[in-house]
């Protein structure tokens, strides 16, 4: 999963991111399913799900609490209405409801299925705090889109998780589906319903199908076919927008994984929001074995949305790599009402960012500045995260305070982490071996098939290497050590030094200190994961703060444009108010203004440096 700052939108204002056994008596017999896609009703579908024979009278049917990717608490089963258990006459079962996710079904053994209505996320994400990431939820539009994430839809019974499934979806006939999931190619073909195959219920999960008006364009990956479909509401844009940029940096990508991919086929489904109160607002992407859904708005220029593209969908693509093949039993087997998450974020997110940097370098798409630029960015917004926790812990107890706070530097220290082993991995080989080797030997013991236990992939990971990497993993990955980047850096005969950048009051370029809350009523507040300016820093503000008026006037999404600009004018010794909301509790910030500043660290080559130095950055960079 990659999630992209409001901060795109902003910026586009201003200028013009284990198996159970089964309670049926067959467990070849797959469970049937059903969604109704033309007879939508107040904005919700009618679904049905069929398991066949029950040989228990308590049976339980869950929706998930979270899925694979998101590391968040998403309880889809609030979107849930008009919950059913039908025996094989049609008359209700006795049911009640557990919680949010689950209901218990009593007289089991004559049950024949359960029906039940769904409400979309996006409708309702300006509504609640914690709202779905969008990439990972749902649509539904009659007669337009519908965004079938189908955790949001099909849930599963207790215990049933492997057993196989078949969809029947009915939709209206202007609509065609965008999907990895594998048709059902044996059945006699109704006009107006698709039906899919799933071997368990992850495959389920695992598959979203984007039900939109035709408007899909596919190229080859030597043997990877890989189609990208798009909704643009306003039709400002089409797949073939997108066709020869994402073509080419996947060209790229594939050259860089070599033969190392477990996919035949890969379908990129991008979903454009118009950014009206009830559509998407979460911006970024969501990971699948042979997919991903992509969130944008609509509104983005086109330049501005395919470097967007480029940098989410080549992050996705690499998790084809791990967690998709190379995952713990955690990730095989996932709970998903009672989730018990693995300890390797520092693989799963930070290598897939790492790779996702390392090969447009290797390959040719950015020069060696543009590489260095990136990583310093992440060793200052790596900064505003604890760096005393243990990568591991972290991941672990991702879902709970204080832990998940910090889920967003898997994406900085986690790529850096990467950097720093692969460096080391060079070092000890003299060149020869790195980060990729290391996952490719991976590869090929561990698969979507066969899992790793949690415990035992550091010691496997040093047992294939060099015993100075254990020392790696107990400082700076399960330790609590911080990195020392420049001495890693030093390695390669690189240095780090810094200066200062001019910058304006509220934005280092087209990239803002600020954003935009759409959950909250469009609140303007300050941004946290990133080194602020002197401007703010000198006032006081802090990540996270709520910026509720400047100089006595109220801030809203209208004039703080109008600030801005009138912040180009200012005199450094212009005087300055700041009423803020800081975790609920209002602070006053004043001072002057001053010359706006950031203190920049950057990465450059050393002025001396050995041939050893120089061998070991050709090998770290290009080879």
């Amino acid at each position: 999963m990659k999630k992209i700052s409001f901060l795109i939108l902003l910026g586009l204002l201003l200028n013009g991111c284990g198996a159970t056994t089964s309670v049926v008596n067959t467990e070849t017999k797959p469970i049937l399913a059903t969604i109704d896609l033309v007879h939508v009703t107040d904005d919700k579908v009618n679904v049905s799900v069929d398991p066949g024979e029950f040989t228990s009278d308590e049976v339980t049917f869950y929706i998930p609490v979270t899925v694979p990717g998101t590391y968040s608490i998403d309880n889809y089963g609030q979107y849930i209405e008009g919950f059913k258990a039908l025996d094989y006459e049609g008359k209700e079962l006795p049911v009640a409801r557990y919680d949010q996710n689950t209901w218990n079904i009593s007289n089991g053994k004559n049950l024949d299925k359960v029906v039940y209505r769904v409400n979309d996320t996006y409708d309702t994400e300006n509504e609640k705090k914690d709202h779905v990431f969008s990439p990972a939820g749902t649509n539904i539009l009659r007669g337009k889109n519908f965004m079938l994430n189908l955790h949001g839809f099909i849930g599963y019974f207790k215990g049933m998780t492997e057993v196989p499934y078949q969809l029947y979806i009915s939709s209206p006939d202007n609509l065609i589906p965008t999907t990895s999931m594998s048709r059902k190619m044996d059945v006699k073909k109704v006009p107006g319903v698709d039906v899919f195959n799933a071997a368990r219920y992850f495959e389920v999960t695992d598959n979203p199908i984007m039900y939109a008006s035709p408007d899909t364009t596919s190229f080859q990956l030597k043997d990877i076919k890989v189609t990208l479909g798009v909704y643009s509401p306003n039709k400002l844009y089409d797949a073939l927008d997108f066709k020869p940029s994402m073509e080419k940096m996947m060209q790229a990508q594939k050259a860089f994984l070599g033969t190392t991919n477990g996919t035949k086929s890969y379908d990129i489904i991008l979903y454009l929001s118009n950014f009206a109160k009830d559509d998407a607002t979460g911006f970024g992407a969501l990971e699948h074995h042979k997919s991903t859904v992509v969130v944008f708005p609509e509104q983005m220029d086109k330049d501005r949305l395919e470097q967007a593209m480029i940098d989410v969908v080549s992050h996705e693509f690499f998790h084809t790599l791990t967690p998709l093949n190379v995952h713990s039993r955690e990730i095989q087997y996932f709970d998903y009402n009672h989730p018990k998450m693995s300890e390797h974020l520092w693989m799963y997110e930070g290598t897939t960012e790492y790779f996702a940097n390392l090969f447009q370098i290797k390959e040719g798409l950015i020069d060696e500045t543009e590489f260095y630029k990136r990583m310093m960015e992440k060793i200052n917004n790596s900064k505003q995260y604890d760096d005393t926790m243990s990568f591991t812990k972290m991941s672990k107890n991702v879902l709970e305070e204080p832990y998940k706070d910090q889920y967003p530097n898997v994406y900085e220290k986690g790529a850096l982490i990467n950097m720093a082993l692969d460096i080391t991995l060079r070092d000890l080989s003299q060149g020869e071996k790195g980060v990729l080797w290391m996952m490719k030997e991976l590869a090929k013991k561990y698969d979507d098939k066969t899992p790793f236990d949690d415990d035992q992939l550091i010691p496997e990971i040093v047992s294939m290497t060099y015993p100075e990497v254990q020392s790696f993993f107990d400082s700076y990955v399960t330790g609590t050590t911080p990195i020392d980047y420049a001495k890693f850096l030093a390695k390669v005969g690189l240095a780090i030094s810094e200066q200062d950048k001019p910058t304006g009051y509220f934005m280092d370029g087209e990239i803002p200190f600020i954003d935009i809350d759409p959950g909250n009523d469009n609140a303007i507040f300050v941004r946290k994961g990133i080194v602020l300016n002197n401007f703010f820093t000198d006032l006081g503000a802090k990540g996270g703060d709520i910026i509720k008026s400047i100089d006595g006037k109220a801030i809203n999404l209208v004039n703080i444009r109008l600030l801005i600009g009138e912040s180009f004018n200012w005199s450094p010794e212009r005087e300055i108010s700041m009423v803020v909301d800081r975790n609920g509790e209002e602070v006053s910030l004043k001072g002057k203004v001053g010359t706006p500043v950031l203190r920049e660290w950057t990465i450059a080559p050393m002025k001396s440096v050995s041939d050893n130095q120089v061998m070991l950055r050709e090998a770290w960079l290009k080879e």
